[in-house]
């Protein structure tokens, strides 16, 4: 795995050290190894080692997903095949290596899944490589809940070793990065758009500031404050390539679900590299600062950091 370019910390070369080994052994019917479990907090180079390690590996036999989009097309699946045993085969194909990127649990039906979707991996000898920002102890946090998972995680440490990729450096702030989603920027004040399109989105009509050319401006409580999903936000990325927010409030202002639904938005728009543009009521150093536990909130926080701030906001913000 090349990784010359770059100058790795101390658990980064580990885990790409690690990485290593298994590259070289992808496809080795007699020395098939194990997978491998990395968890770090945001922006510690986990996706980036993934998907060095992907690129690396010669075999054709192999599949990368982010979670958000394999969930979506399983849920799809199962209802096409009329269960997940099905569904899933049809997604995996003769893999021999899976790629899980931002793999967590936090809805009991989800568990449910995922426990039936490691069954099947480890039944069929998968190779499997995810990164988290939970370690496995962690996963499916809710203590309502968290004790039924408990022997999948136990799953999961039988079949997979576990590393850690939490480094100091959260590498997002540091910039550098102009393309894709870090096109987009994050800005303090009203947003210039005006006018009104109306938006298919999960069953209803969405009321959007503009939605044409490939790009959609629309509030924050309009696409948030309903019900939908990340597989919804998915479809959606299929039309839309250039996204923009507007009227994003302090997260303590509105519902957890809404909180959750930008969480879900912002992951879909980061694994698909689409630009977003935020338009905010506050600097980003406030938005969720006093928001109850939510999630892998923190991860959209971090996220949002790569987009480039205007000097007066950026004082603001410093401030």
């Amino acid at each position: 795995m090349q990784t010359s370019d770059i100058v790795l910390d101390h658990d980064q070369r580990l885990a790409a050290d690690r990485l290593d080994e298994i590259a070289a052994r992808v496809g080795k019917r007699w020395h098939r190894p194990r997978g491998l479990y990395l968890y770090g907090g945001p922006g510690r180079g986990k996706t980036m080692l993934m998907d060095r390690f992907f690129a690396a590996v010669p075999s054709e036999r192999k599949r990368r997903f982010h979670f958000h989009s394999f969930f979506a097309q399983l849920n799809a699946g199962i209802h096409e095949h009329g269960g997940i045993d099905a569904a899933a085969a049809a997604l995996l194909g003769d893999a021999r290596l899976i790629c899980f990127d931002e793999f967590h649990v936090h809805d009991a039906g989800d568990a449910r899944l995922v426990a039936r979707l490691l069954d099947i991996l480890f039944a069929r000898h998968i190779t499997l490589v995810v990164t988290s920002n939970y370690p496995p102890r962690e996963l499916m946090p809710n203590p309502l809940w968290h004790p039924m998972f408990v022997p999948t995680i136990d799953r999961i440490l039988e079949h997979l070793d576990v590393l850690s990729v939490n480094g100091p450096q959260d590498y997002r702030r540091l910039g550098g990065r102009h393309t894709g989603f870090a096109a987009g920027r994050y800005l303090v004040g009203e947003c210039p758009a005006t006018g009104r399109a109306e938006v298919p989105i999960a069953h209803r009509l969405m009321h959007a500031r503009a939605a044409e050319n490939g790009a959609l401006t629309v509030d924050f409580a309009e696409l948030c404050g309903i019900p939908v999903s990340a597989a919804d936000f998915l479809e959606l990325t299929r039309r839309f390539r250039t996204w923009t927010l507007c009227e994003v409030p302090p997260l303590d202002s509105v519902p957890p679900d809404w909180v959750m639904r930008l969480v879900n938005l912002v992951d879909v728009l980061y694994d698909a590299d689409l630009e977003l543009s935020v338009y905010a009521r506050v600097p980003l150093a406030d938005m969720g600062a006093d928001v109850a536990r939510v999630p892998d909130l923190y991860r959209t926080l971090s996220r949002l950091g790569e987009l480039s701030v205007p000097a007066r906001d950026a004082v603001a913000t410093l401030g």
